[in-house]
């Protein structure tokens, strides 16, 4: 069964951002700030909300120009 994309914690969004060559840059006021060569803009999420917000990882996901397949692809091969 494939994980669902609505219960995807800080660590497991963490790591997929890792997985897709993302940095942390900076922590600000309670927001992660990670970056990558191929981004024209940065993926932000709040580190006080668990799990993420689904319409956050939808703009993050657009943002790095991937699709919610993608990540449900990523949960499945670490489960």
């Amino acid at each position: 069964m494939a994980p669902s994309i609505k219960n995807v914690s800080i660590n497991e969004f963490k790591s997929f951002l890792i997985h897709y060559g993302l940095k942390q840059i900076r922590i600000s006021g309670g927001h992660e700030i990670w970056s990558g060569k191929e981004l024209t803009r940065p993926v932000v999420f709040q580190t006080h909300i668990e799990p993420v917000p689904f319409f956050i990882i939808k703009n993050n996901l657009r943002t790095m120009g991937l699709t919610l397949k993608d990540l449900r692809d990523y949960l499945q091969t670490r489960s």
